[in-house]
């Protein structure tokens, strides 16, 4: 996970901007050589489902607004050189010495990650031709109907649904749909 010397420390940035704090060092570190101190920059981030315009859409977001991790070994003028980038504000514990994270706390926010990484997986439910399901949003909710087809790649389904005695199919997204 680290490499001899290198230890995971916390920047601060400014709320909003974690993704061009991480552009700036990256660009950093292929112009000049902050590679040799700085191996992994870091953006702890979770995958949620907001609603845009009737559909749930799913948004990827940190869950440490304002913060950014870095593995590096902060040694010569590393540190000012950090400091320096745009929409920094400087090091989590706001001293003169950074102190790096401990490896408990490293291993706690990275299994966080991916603990969030699998939920969000979790959402990709499977739908099969033929299987009913109950239509949880939109002008149909709690209508229940039978799958025609599924398309995988854009997750949607086509469902065939009784109207007043009439069926009628719908198509429909797997975030409007639950299996019955």
């Amino acid at each position: 996970m680290t490499e001899t010397g290198k230890k995971w420390y916390v920047l601060r940035s400014v709320s909003g901007k974690e993704n061009k704090v991480k552009e700036y060092l990256e660009s950093e570190i292929e112009k000049t050589d902050l590679g040799k101190y700085v191996s992994q920059v870091l953006i702890p981030t979770e995958k949620t489902y907001i609603v845009r315009a009737g559909k749930k859409v799913l948004q990827e977001r940190p869950y440490l607004p304002g913060y950014v991790l870095i593995e590096a070994e902060l040694i010569g003028e590393v540190v000012h050189e950090l400091k320096s980038i745009n929409f920094v504000i400087g090091f989590l514990p706001n001293t003169d010495n950074p102190q790096p994270l401990r490896d408990s706390e490293v291993k706690r926010i990275l299994g966080t990650m991916d603990e969030l990484d699998e939920m969000a997986n979790e959402m990709d439910m499977n739908y099969y031709v033929g299987e009913n399901v109950k239509v949880t949003s939109g002008p149909f909710s709690s209508f229940v109907g039978e799958v025609q087809e599924v398309n995988e790649e854009r997750k949607k389904l086509k469902v065939m649904v009784k109207i007043f005695g009439r069926e009628s199919l719908l198509e429909l997204g797997y975030m409007q749909v639950e299996k019955e």
